[in-house]
């Protein structure tokens, strides 16, 4: 019976990842496809009650490290664009 319980648990364990998996793949892309727009972003047209939430974005997205970024833009096929 104990035998059955360990992996039952083992089978729920590997649900439990898979699910946590593929929603970071979901995540990802988001992040990915907010790096885009940001970077493609013209702040010149952006109207300004939009500004706070454009810096709190931009915000986050500086604060991901640089390899889950590259792995966000990898999600969504972009290049990340160098700083000069």
């Amino acid at each position: 019976m104990t035998h059955v319980l360990h992996e039952q648990e083992i089978s729920m364990l590997r649900a439990e990842i898979e699910m946590l998996m593929n929603e970071r793949r979901s995540l990802l892309k988001v992040a990915g496809s907010a790096a885009v727009f940001v970077a493609n972003l013209d702040t010149k047209k952006l109207p300004p009650d939009m500004y706070e939430s454009a810096e709190m974005l931009s915000k986050c997205l500086n604060d991901m490290s640089e390899d889950t970024l590259r792995e966000a833009l990898e999600g969504v096929r972009a290049e990340p664009v160098e700083s000069e």
